[in-house]
């Protein structure tokens, strides 16, 4: 395994290594702690999250460090390993996976918790797609077929659990990096009408959708239907978010938080906390904080030496990017409510270690723009 050594490649890499990414993960995962310990004070069940939460943390923060110092072109020889026991693990849970709150997602690891192999999922896919795309010149429409085999198999298995949120992070980071790796800007057009006739038929039908997800969707179009069932969630969260105002309600004195009006406000919710508790000035910090993170994603793709950087950096900066987008939209009524994390705020070790590792991955790629590297070798 290629790593960074001493001497002048050390000297190069902290010289280029890109400290604003990585304190804003470790800074944003340090208000996160501060959230989960709001949310779980009075629900003696989970008074513990927030202290595992630590520990992730302190589990995540040298993973990136070590991730960015893996150089990232192993990624490409190890892309088949890895999606092969990948596959692996997610054909394991629908036989043996450990269920909660009607979904079969995670592996048991006792006193350690669970352990959720779709949330590492992501990360495998964007190495996994940017190889793909890597072994060929993609000149001709029918060769599409590779990467939408790729993340088929293992997104039909996710849905399967059920998670369609995962799905539809995958999907986004496919596309992607389909806009970025295909030649031809009609084919990524042909791409696209396809998606859309998928997403119509999933919609429109019972194939894809259960009947508690279509709800969600025809909630989030009319706000005011079923406002005790599918709507409960998302107005208890608009109603945390606007409690918060300018400048919040303080620690521990948000009402929609303490009371526990906002289910799940220590996972999927967790920016309800934030916003109620440290109003519009703490979620606009937070907010910037993203961006930093976000700026220093696209910085790693433009600095890629070749196009398997560029494709991975890609994919990495979509799955961010979509995870910040849609949580943070659908708890303020302007996405649909999808159960995916908010990256290094949600509670839960698979999602952040997975988001420390894909940093690291990107601060490696950062790291060596100076490196004369053409080509795929």
């Amino acid at each position: 395994m290629a790593v960074l050594t001493l001497g002048s490649g050390a000297k190069r890499y902290f010289r280029n290594f890109n400290w604003s990414l990585a304190i804003a993960c470790v800074l944003i995962s340090v208000i996160g702690i501060v959230c989960i310990q709001s949310a779980d004070l009075h629900n003696p069940d989970a008074a513990g999250e927030f202290r595992k939460q630590m520990l992730y943390i302190a589990l995540g923060t040298p993973l990136m460090i070590g991730f960015s110092l893996i150089d990232y072109r192993n990624w490409q020889r190890w892309a088949p390993a890895l999606y092969g026991l990948n596959l692996v693990l997610l054909l394991f849970i629908l036989r043996g996976g450990h269920s909660a709150l009607g979904a079969q997602r995670w592996i048991s690891l006792g006193p350690l918790g669970t352990f959720q192999p779709s949330e590492p999922a992501k990360l495998v896919l964007a190495i996994a797609i940017a190889a793909v795309l890597c072994r060929g010149t993609y000149e001709r429409l029918q060769d599409i077929w590779k990467p939408l085999v790729v993340v088929a198999i293992p997104a039909l298995l996710i849905v399967k659990q059920p998670d369609l949120g995962t799905s539809l992070v995958l999907l986004a980071m496919l596309t992607a990096q389909l806009f970025f790796g295909l030649p031809k800007l009609g084919d990524f057009a042909i791409y696209m009408m396809g998606v859309f006739v998928v997403a119509a038929t999933a919609v429109g039908t019972n194939v894809v959708l259960k009947p508690f997800q279509k709800a969600r969707l025809f909630v989030f179009l009319n706000p005011k239907a079923d406002p005790q069932g599918a709507g409960y969630n998302l107005n208890q969260s608009k109603i945390a978010v606007g409690n918060g105002e300018w400048l919040g309600r303080g620690l521990h004195h948000g009402t929609q938080t303490q009371l526990n009006f906002v289910p799940e406000h220590s996972r999927d919710f967790i920016f309800t906390v934030l916003a109620e508790e440290f109003g519009f000035i703490g979620a606009g910090a937070l907010l910037f904080l993203y961006a930093v993170i976000l700026f220093g994603g696209v910085r790693a793709m433009f600095a890629a030496r070749d196009r398997f950087g560029f494709l991975l950096a890609s994919g990495l900066v979509a799955m961010l990017t979509f995870h910040i987008v849609v949580n943070i939209g659908m708890t303020v009524g302007i996405m649909p409510i999808t159960g995916i994390p908010l990256p290094f705020m949600s509670y839960g070790g698979s999602a952040i270690l997975t988001n420390f590792a894909a940093v690291g991955i990107l601060l490696n790629i950062y790291s060596q723009k100076d490196r004369n590297v053409l080509g795929n070798a």
